[in-house]
């Protein structure tokens, strides 16, 4: 009898380690795209690098897992990587805005690759099973950054360097497009929630990724009597120009306080590991993913505040938990409608552009219960109202 109880477990454990095997063997095929339209030199496409890098490690793959190509432009150079990535991937991301309409055609002729791309529109309405948008609540995670730069100009006020009536922010924005508003419009309404008297200038560089404008975009905005600098744009010029000039900054994407050691404040950025993870796993289970816009959260792991730098005022980081639980709980809305006004009137309804038609007519009402609904008719930011205390200039 023993010696049949000895057998049965020596062909259960047989079974088992086949079974194990053959789990690992399918992880180890499973292959991911990653189009990138910089490299690492770029903060935004360093972030989409070492975001996969980590869900890789989480799925307990390994990096050879992952073909990454960098430098793919917004032109039919994408279309043709992708297609070729289509030949060997399981799954292919792209991490640009502009990539999305060579994605998309590229996943219409290559139904067996499932495509991913960030920060596209078109997935809610192209009616193409394998083609996935993805992006974040990030106007939240700008919002908190927002309400350290905030408590900075507080602090600054409260030393004597300026007066509360000369609390003015810089900006540098890539473009004019609803992410880039939807994403200084929240870090402002962060701002003016601690400090109310701040008013802000937009200077816009007209790309991603020009270390030289975004440095020149910077010292513009110093000059013209800008007390702290933020950005939506991709390089490490803009930070700087502030540690060169010793005014302080809020970055995206990434912390730059071994760069800006004596004027980093904090950084807001997208976590994509979650995304990655979500999307990867249901690839190597064969699973359908139903959800065709995905929009991660604080909740999700995907909006992420960097450590608060030692020159951040004091009382930033308690500051920012209370908003932070406030968000979560649903109590704080950061655009809340009592909070802004456009033309000096408040605004009771709006309709965006939320299925992006290329009419650039709005076909959604997005305001309601007091405040604008950002990302929840897709994941893409459609915010594109210019509230008051806000001015934009183009470089």
């Amino acid at each position: 009898m023993k010696k049949f109880f000895k057998l049965v477990l020596v062909l259960v454990l047989c079974v088992c380690s086949v079974f194990a095997l053959s789990a690992c063997q399918s992880k180890n095929k499973v292959k991911v795209g990653l189009i990138c339209l910089h490299d690492e030199s770029s903060t935004y496409d360093k972030n989409f690098i070492d975001s996969m890098y980590r869900a890789l490690d989480e799925l307990g793959l390994k990096a050879s897992a992952l073909e990454l190509v960098t430098g793919i432009g917004e032109d039919n150079s994408c279309y043709e990587k992708a297609c070729e990535l289509a030949s060997t991937c399981d799954i292919v991301f792209a991490d640009s805005f502009g990539h999305e309409p060579y994605m998309l055609k590229a996943a219409k002729e290559n139904p067996d690759t499932i495509f991913c791309h960030a920060t596209g529109t078109q997935a809610h309405t192209a009616g193409v099973e394998n083609y996935y948008n993805a992006f974040a609540s990030i106007y939240e995670g700008r919002y908190l950054a927002g309400i350290a730069a905030g408590m900075k100009l507080n602090e600054m006020i409260e030393a004597g360097q300026f007066t509360a009536l000369e609390a003015m922010v810089g900006y540098v924005g890539a473009f004019p497009y609803a992410e880039v508003v939807s994403g200084y419009t929240s870090f402002f309404l962060g701002v003016r929630s601690v400090c109310p008297t701040a008013t802000m200038v937009v200077r816009y560089t007209s790309s991603w990724y020009d270390y030289d404008k975004e440095y020149a975009a910077a010292n513009a905005l110093i000059a013209s009597g800008c007390k702290l600098i933020s950005q939506h744009a991709d390089s490490y010029g803009a930070p700087t120009a502030c540690e060169e000039k010793n005014v302080p900054n809020v970055t995206y994407n990434g912390s730059t306080v071994a760069k800006c050691p004596n004027t980093y404040i904090v950084s807001s950025k997208i976590d994509w590991a979650p995304y990655y993870v979500k999307m990867i796993t249901a690839v190597m289970n064969g699973e359908k993913v139903a959800e065709k816009d995905y929009v991660g959260t604080i909740a999700t792991g995907s909006v992420k505040l960097d450590a608060v730098g030692s020159n951040a005022a004091a009382g930033t980081q308690e500051a920012i938990d209370a908003a932070k639980a406030k968000l979560q709980a649903g109590t704080l809305h950061v655009f809340d409608t009592s909070t802004f006004t456009v033309g000096l009137l408040p605004v009771t309804s709006y309709k965006a552009d939320v299925d992006d038609a290329g009419d650039y007519v709005g076909e959604t009402e997005v305001i309601a219960n007091g405040y604008f609904h950002e990302s929840e008719y897709r994941s893409a930011p459609y915010f594109d109202l210019r509230i008051d205390g806000i001015r934009e200039l183009n470089d």
